[in-house]
This record gives C-alpha cells, sequence and structure tokens, in this order.
C-alpha cells in the first residue's frame, strides 16, 4: 500500500493508489470496530495524576506516527495534549485520537506568520510545554522560535547554535571531530567542479559518496560509490547534483557495514531517553538493540554540548566492529513508537517529574513489541510474494505502529482520510510523488518537506 514512482503519468499512478486505498477500506474498517470492541471490553484505568501536576502539552508535526505516539503517551500520563499542523494536513487522522484535545492549523514553518500563529495557540490553550515533532524542514523554524515562545511556555528543542552545529552534516563532523568521537572523513563542496577536482588517490582504498546537507527525500537515497570509473564519468555524476553556494553537499567516505538509527531526548546536557535500532534508507520497522558503544557515544556529545531536545544520529558499524556516526538528525526518530504505552515516557519530557539523580534513560518496556505499518508491510508482500514468510514474521512479532485498542480511529483515518486528500490534491494538481509514506503521513515528492 505504499506504491513508489513507476513509468505511469502522474494521474494514473494517483488513480491506482485511490483505489488501492479504497479497496482495502473494509477491512480497515472491520479491523477499527474489532479494534474498539476490544478497548470497550478492557477494563478503564482511573486516569492518573502527574507528579508535577496537569500540564497542557503542545505538540507539532500533527501528521506524523510519531506526534501521535507522544500525544498518547502524554495523555495516558493524566496531560492535556494539543496538537498542531499545516493547512495541507488539517485533515491528518490523528487529529481524531482520544488522546487530542485541541487541534489547531498553523502556517507552514517558513512562512512569517509560522511563530506568531504557536504564540497564538500557547495563550489560547494555556500550554505549559512546547515538544516540537519537527519534519527536516521545521526543525530550524522551531528553533529559531524557541526564545520567543519560552516567554510563554518551556520549550523541549535545541537553540539554534546547537541546532545549526548537528544539522549541517559538515558542521557535525567537525565537532564530532573535536570530541575525538569517530565520524567518516568528509568535505564540504559548495561546486561540483570540486568534485572533479578532488584528489582521490590521496586516499587508497577509500570510496566516497555524495550527500545534501539539506535535507532532500530524492537524493537521500542515491549513494553511488565515488569516483566512477573515469574521471569524466565522476565529473558528469557531480554535475547531475543540485551543488551551489546555496545548498552546499558533502563529499563523504563511504561506510559500508550494519547501519543503525538512535533517538534520544536530553535535558539539560542529560540524556532521558533511549532507543536505538537496526537502520535501512526507508526504515519503517523498529527493534530495540543494545549498543552500549553507540549509547556511549551519543551520550558523550549531549553531555558536552549540555542538550536539551530531541537528537537523532545515524550509525555504521566498520568491518572491525568500531562504529562511526554519519549524521545527527536534530528532532524526533520514528523510533519512538517503540515506546507504546510506556508509563514514563512523558516524565522524561518535563523539568520536575523523573526524579534527576543519576538514573540511566527511560527505554522500551522489556515486554514492548517491534513497531511497524501495517499498509506498508501489505505492500511489500504484494510487490514481492516471495517475502510473505518474512511478511508473517513481521505482523506476527510485533505491532502496528497507529493501531492503538483504546485508541482505535486513528487507524482508519490515517490511511482513509489523511492520505487520501493527499492523493486527490495531487489528482488535481497533476503533481508526481515518489512513494507514500504512512509513518510521516504524506507523499514523498521532489522538493518536498
Amino acid at each position: 500500500m505504499t506504491p513508489t514512482r513507476s513509468g505511469l503519468p502522474p494521474r494514473l499512478r494517483t488513480l491506482g493508489a485511490l483505489a488501492l486505498l479504497g479497496t482495502a477500506f473494509p477491512a480497515n474498517l472491520a479491523v477499527t470496530a474489532g479494534a474498539a470492541l476490544v478497548g470497550l471490553a478492557a477494563p478503564t484505568a482511573p486516569s492518573p495524576t502527574p507528579a508535577g501536576g496537569r500540564r497542557t502539552v503542545l505538540l507539532s508535526g500533527g501528521k506524523m506516527t510519531k506526534a501521535l505516539q507522544l500525544a498518547r503517551s502524554f495523555h495516558s500520563a493524566g496531560h492535556r495534549v494539543v496538537l498542531v499542523e499545516s493547512g495541507r494536513y488539517r485533515f491528518s487522522g490523528h487529529r481524531f485520537s482520544r488522546a487530542v484535545d485541541a487541534f489547531h492549523v498553523v502556517p507552514p514553518s517558513g512562512d512569517a506568520s509560522y511563530v506568531d500563529a504557536l504564540v497564538d495557540v500557547v495563550r489560547r490553550e494555556g500550554v505549559d510545554v512546547y515538544v516540537p515533532v519537527c519534519s527536516p524542514a521545521s526543525s530550524r523554524h522551531d528553533a529559531l522560535a524557541k526564545a520567543r515562545l519560552a516567554e510563554h511556555c518551556e520549550v523541549v528543542h535545541l537553540d539554534p547554535d546547537d541546532l545549526e552545529a548537528l544539522d549541517d552534516k559538515a558542521a557535525f563532523a567537525a565537532l564530532a571531530t573535536s570530541l575525538d568521537l569517530p565520524v567518516p572523513l568528509t568535505h564540504r563542496l559548495t561546486d561540483p567542479t570540486q568534485v572533479a577536482e578532488f584528489d582521490f588517490a590521496a586516499h587508497p582504498g577509500v570510496r566516497w559518496v555524495l550527500k545534501s546537507i539539506a535535507y532532500d527525500p530524492v537524493n537521500r537515497l542515491d549513494l553511488t560509490p565515488l569516483p566512477l570509473a573515469t574521471p569524466a564519468d565522476t565529473a558528469a555524476f557531480a554535475r547531475s547534483k543540485p551543488i551551489s553556494d546555496d545548498n552546499p553537499w558533502l563529499l563523504q567516505e563511504l561506510v559500508e557495514g550494519r547501519e543503525y538509527c538512535t533517538h534520544g531526548t536530553a535535558r539539560d546536557g542529560r540524556l532521558r531517553v533511549w532507543a536505538c535500532c537496526e537502520s535501512s534508507a526507508f526504515q519503517v520497522n523498529y527493534t530495540m538493540v543494545d549498543r552500549p558503544d553507540i549509547q556511549a557515544w551519543v551520550t558523550r556529545l549531549v553531555e558536552e554540548r549540555k542538550l536539551t531536545g530531541q537528537v537523532s544520529f545515524d550509525f555504521l558499524e566498520r568491518a572491525d566492529g568500531s562504529i562511526t556516526a554519519i549524521e545527527c538528525n536534530p528532532r524526533t526518530h520514528s523510533a519512538i513508537t517503540m515506546f507504546h504505552r510506556h508509563p514514563g515516557l512523558a516524565a522524561t519530557y518535563l523539568a520536575d517529574e523523573d526524579g534527576g539523580g543519576d538514573a540511566g534513560p527511560v527505554v522500551p518496556l522489556p515486554d514492548y513489541r517491534p513497531t511497524y505499518w501495517t499498509y506498508h508491510e501489505l505492500w511489500r508482500l504484494l510487490s514481492r510474494p516471495s517475502s510473505a514468510r518474512e511478511r508473517w514474521r513481521v505482523l506476527r512479532g510485533g505491532r502496528d505502529a497507529i493501531l492503538d485498542t483504546r485508541d482505535p480511529l486513528p487507524f482508519l483515518l490515517v490511511h482513509h482520510l489523511q492520505i487520501p486528500s493527499l492523493l486527490l490534491r495531487a489528482l488535481v494538481t497533476g503533481r508526481d510523488w515518489i512513494r507514500i509514506d504512512f509513518n510521516i503521513g504524506k507523499l514523498v515528492e521532489v522538493g518536498g518537506d
């Protein structure tokens, strides 16, 4: 249920995706109804009283599963949740979650009125804490808004200086190197000719890859090893990328090995939440793994920079077993979905609720189940029937990241309101798209958010 780009005309592909979703609707309706009945039959737990009192928590990124997970976590801990999203995603299925007390449409993060709109929501709803659930495009804008929002509420997000040091892949590599934390060899580029002129022979045995510093949903998946067969081929490949002074790129050592992704929530230089998973280019399955070396790497950086906010890192394991960090994404990671029904997650985001001291970070519960997205698994099965045994193993051993028997409506409406509304918009405009991402709740497009 996540068709990728093919040779079909955009409108025809869009119609095909809508038809597939329509075919799945009766089954989804039955699943949602069944989940609701199970939830109604379950005992109702009394609403808890938070240790620091009930707060009103504002979450952005309302289209994304990770925002839904945090909304449920704060709600189950006894807090009031306000969710915001831009107008393009006003039909987010998450706005209908029982964990969401109020939903507001705000301008896109790059709009001049974005901060004013957030301040207005904070005042109207009496918000105590703002936790941005950022898209790559919005993390910088939320950092710049932090000082003004902090006049009205607490903001759990990086300061602008920290965000720039971590989000810029070249600056991140330099920072890590200054702390003796391992990262790949990295060179900043502002012109394709710098690739043609690079002395690859000075690094025998090393292969390289071009990476956009700014988030690029298309080029981020192109990991073509360099140099190519001839210098002319290498130069032509570099010219095919939008490298410029305004859009700098990296030439980075290509490390091949097992990939890991992480989520961390930090307050005042202390890592309070930790998750680590094996990763891939298009990650929609999350299973916790124990990697003390990766956790120690992240803990050191968090402590040295005295960070407050959410930080996600990508690592690679070299052939000798050592690890190297390839980038930081200073925002919530979808691995947060592994904290489903964790009673301690919400408190880690609040200044006075997790008790301080030397306790380690909160990790997924011992009996947690790995997370997946059902429609992604179904599409994998349809596109590769030979993977049926693997798909069954994933479904049997894990849990859908959206479906919850105590809150079943988002599972129906993400797939049959939120995504169809985006497809209908693409149908009317004729706009092409690459992939449906049910996790992030959007159509992945060239130049998209």
